[in-house]
């Protein structure tokens, strides 16, 4: 009952802030706003493409970019895996922009904006611990993705806005792998010690943004005044 409460008192402090509770769980993107970005989601949302599609698309793109990784050692197979990232990243970006923006969102859309999500963060992850030879390491990147996630949901079913700090929030965990691929790809002989590298800072990074995420959430709660 006290948790309902707090979030109908959440839901209640937005409408009387002109916010609504689809912001408060919306990643902030700042190329969501560039002019490229509104065209190219304009196009989409007046075409037969809807939100969930553009969601499971990025599963699609990480399985490619995954086996890339694993089965093409080579400077090919590293900046496949690179830009197959750029491709998932910018599903996760229009997906939510069409469904917004272009007013098609489904009530399964909440649904379709996260299982994809940890889907696709695992199959890169995974990846990455198999590429180098640290399987354990790349299942550990995952378990440690997937728990920022769920720290973030869990602030938001108290009735917080979500929190999408990092040092390691699902941006920052792509862009980083994504850069040390083509770094890797243009210094293939360093590239096991690179992707190494790689991997132990998004492991070591997603539980710090696990520590950083709870106790934001945990002030929080201790005083619901703290914005």
């Amino acid at each position: 009952m006290h948790m309902n409460m707090r979030v109908f008192d959440a839901r209640i402090d937005c409408i009387t802030r002109g916010i609504s509770m689809a912001d408060m769980d919306r990643r902030p993107i700042a190329v969501r706003s560039s002019g490229w970005a509104q065209r190219f989601a304009s196009v989409l949302a007046r075409s037969a493409i809807t939100p969930n599609q553009l969601s499971c698309l990025s599963i699609v793109f990480a399985l490619g970019g995954a086996t890339a990784l694993v089965a093409m050692p080579t400077a090919v197979g590293l900046l496949l895996c690179a830009l197959c990232i750029l491709l998932r990243l910018l599903c996760n970006m229009f997906d939510g922009m069409v469904a917004v923006e272009g007013s098609k969102g489904t009530a399964t859309g909440a649904l379709f904006n996260e299982i994809p999500d940890r889907i696709a963060d695992s199959l890169f992850l995974i990846a990455l611990g198999y590429a180098i030879a640290w399987p354990w390491l790349g299942w550990l990147c995952a378990l440690m993705a997937a728990l920022t996630a769920y720290i973030r949901a869990l602030g938001g079913s108290l009735g917080q806005a979500q929190n999408f700090r990092g040092p390691m929030a699902k941006p920052h965990r792509m862009w980083l792998l994504g850069i040390a691929l083509v770094g890797a790809a243009v210094a293939l002989p360093w590239r096991h010690g690179i992707l190494l590298a790689t991997a132990a800072v998004i492991a070591f990074g997603s539980a710090l943004t696990c520590a950083t995420r709870t106790a934001a959430i945990a002030a929080q709660l201790r005083d619901p005044a703290r914005p």
